[in-house]
């Protein structure tokens, strides 16, 4: 078809400001949908997932299409939760144009803000949608005016603001900025090219009311997007290494943007096809890959239904079951030759973790394998298993996000696990050197046990681990029970003195002993090495340490101080500060244990504007009288256990 014909857009914003609702509204005035389905009653096109159903809201982007007049649209709704953002930037990769849906009565949201910011990120045209207009109590020219300040001055309400309208069409295009203050005025044809022309680049940005309760707007809403919205061929330079051609004649080119686990077809790479065609039962090349990859049926969705076609080309976004190699943010082409390498997404990182037991040990490898299907199709979602307290760790985006994935192993994969708070790897160090003894020695009727070691402990810099020195002279200790007393040794260090956790940093030298020649064995030094560390890291004056994460928390500067002062009373170090856009970042340094629930802490302090980042930095010493409470809660467990 031809291609100017073509639209793709995004639907997002806030949560519950009606974006499904808008969804539903457009296939049904499109007549893909003989009945328009209803959020509340679980009988949307969209939100089709049981857990969606469940808790009447959409969680996962949701893919349509339908005809208006003689334009093919396509278009994907996208969630408003913040625990679902990587969802919306996934989705917002296939799309050439955006629509804003704004709650009339709530006016410009946290979610509204987000949205926006995605939207100029990648610098794609926009209409707002004011919805719920039919909401008693909702005063118009506030919203707008909301809109204004806190989006940009360049939104402009449709028909009823034709000067202001004028004003901006002309500011954007020098040759009718030039007859409008030479005339005063442009003519119809002028004015509807030029913000035609001012959509596509984003400077101008229309404002339509209406309610999707009602379709009022709807309508209206439809014709702007096939009239003033973006073809694929109209799209801006996408950032990618190569080059390449908005046309069909141009090789072809896509983006795997999103992958599914379908439960009946299996994995569905979602793609958006860039440039020429893609036929189906035939091949492409996967640049990121370096693998050509067959397949069979391509399909266009219609939210849980798949309709499978031909042939796909420039605009579409097509589903591929069941390929191979490729993966989210793999780069297509027709031949390997065609360099057209796209931008890999960028996904935020996980806020939020907590500590997954399966309920049944039977089920151990199932929730495994579950979970790690689950972080392929959400790249926001990770797991992990924490090597030093052993424990299977999952992430997210926040509390909502890690309820979802559990629900969706019970629903999908019939498999449940008990979510916890995770253990902190703490370790425990010595601070001054000691020189002790190690004597194992057991006689019992036979054979005895005779193993005689003396070793000095040093503390080694911080990363130090640990070293293990051989200074035996004169055969003080035969030469073959040596790797057996420093076998000991580690296996004293990965249990830890104090309260059990893994000691590091620490150099052990074995200077001297005795053997006896018919008692001493491999096992016999193996328990004196163990005995000496023991002794030698209680008299080597011990410490716990605790990892220490470096923190970028981004937040509106009105929120400075509040947050300044609570990253304080987490233990935090403040290392600095500096503006980014309209926000503050402040860079710290804080204790892992205390960074747990700062994700829930941090949206309900700063009304869900705040965002953060933590990777790990260092070890250091925990201070004294919480260190003291470490060790009484471990011997507390211990004695339990026992």
């Amino acid at each position: 078809m031809d291609i100017n014909k073509k639209k793709n857009f995004i639907i997002l914003g806030h949560a519950q400001s009606g974006k499904t609702s808008l969804s539903e509204s457009i296939l049904f005035l499109c007549q893909a949908t003989s009945r328009k389905g209803s959020v509340s009653e679980g009988n949307t096109v969209s939100d089709w997932n049981f857990d969606e159903i469940e808790r009447k809201n959409s969680i996962n982007s949701s893919f349509l299409y339908c005809n208006w007049k003689d334009f093919s649209l396509q278009f994907i709704d996208t969630p408003g939760y913040a625990d679902f953002f990587g969802e919306v930037i996934s989705s917002i990769r296939a799309a050439d144009n955006g629509i804003l849906v704004i709650d009339a009565v709530g006016g410009v949201e946290v979610g509204t803000e987000k949205a926006w910011a995605l939207l100029e990120k990648n610098k794609l045209p926009r209409i707002i949608f004011i919805n719920k207009i039919d909401k008693e109590g909702v005063d118009i020219k506030k919203v707008i005016n909301e809109i204004k300040g806190a989006l940009s001055k360049r939104c402009v309400l449709l028909k009823e603001s034709q000067e202001e309208l004028i004003e901006l069409v002309a500011e954007s295009d020098d040759e009718l900025l030039e007859k409008y203050l030479s005339t005063g005025k442009l003519s119809d044809e002028e004015l509807n090219s030029g913000l035609r022309k001012a959509i596509i680049k984003a400077e101008v940005f229309p404002i339509i009311c209406g309610s999707t309760s009602t379709d009022e707007g709807v309508k209206e809403l439809l014709d702007v997007i096939t009239f003033y919205f973006a073809s694929p061929s109209e799209r801006s330079q996408i950032d990618i290494e190569g080059e390449i051609k908005f046309t069909q004649d141009f090789g072809f080119s896509g983006f795997v943007f999103k992958s599914i686990f379908d439960p009946y077809v299996g994995n569905l790479s979602l793609v958006r096809i860039f440039s020429g065609n893609l036929s189906s039962n035939s091949s492409f090349y996967n640049l990121t890959q370096k693998a050509t990859e067959r397949f069979g049926q391509i399909f266009f969705l219609q939210g849980k239904e798949q309709r499978a076609i031909e042939e796909a080309s420039l605009g579409d976004i097509i589903a591929i079951p069941k390929l191979k190699q490729t993966q989210t943010s793999d780069s297509l082409v027709a031949e390997e030759s065609q360099k057209v390498i796209f931008k890999p997404i960028s996904f935020p990182e996980a806020m939020i973790s907590a500590s997954a037991k399966p309920r049944s040990r039977a089920d151990e490898e199932k929730v495994s394998l579950a979970l790690t299907k689950l972080s392929q199709e959400d790249p926001t979602f990770m797991v992990n298993r924490e090597q030093q307290t052993k424990e299977l760790l999952i992430s997210g985006l926040g509390d909502l996000h890690l309820d979802v994935m559990v629900g969706r192993l019970k629903k999908r994969f019939n498999v449940e696990v008990d979510l916890g708070t995770p253990k902190v790897p703490y370790k425990e160090t010595i601070t001054r050197t000691a020189k002790v003894q190690g004597k194992y020695k057991r006689q019992s009727g036979g054979r005895g046990q005779y193993g005689d070691v003396w070793i000095e402990v040093e503390p080694l810099p911080r990363s130090g681990d640990f070293e293990f020195v051989d200074k035996i002279f004169g055969g003080a200790i035969p030469k073959n029970y040596i790797p057996a007393v420093e076998k000991g040794v580690k296996q004293a260090m990965q249990e830890g003195v104090l309260a059990g956790y893994l000691l590091t940093d620490v150099k052990v030298t074995l200077y001297d002993g005795s053997f006896h020649p018919v008692d001493s064995s491999d096992i016999a030094f193996q328990i004196a090495g163990a005995m000496a560390l023991r002794k030698a890291v209680l008299e080597a004056s011990p410490v716990l340490l605790e990892p220490v994460m470096n923190v970028e928390v981004i937040i509106p500067e009105e929120y400075l101080g509040q947050i300044s002062g609570d990253l304080n009373s987490r233990r935090g170090r403040l290392m600095g500060m500096e503006t980014k856009g309209k926000n503050q970042v402040i860079k710290a340094q804080a204790p892992l244990a205390e960074m747990f629930k700062y994700a829930n802490d941090l949206r309900s302090m700063t009304g869900g504007r705040g965002e953060f980042t933590m990777k790990f930095s260092h070890y250091e010493e925990v201070p004294s009288k919480v260190a003291s409470t470490i060790i009484a809660q471990s011997e507390k467990v211990k004695k339990e256990e026992e």
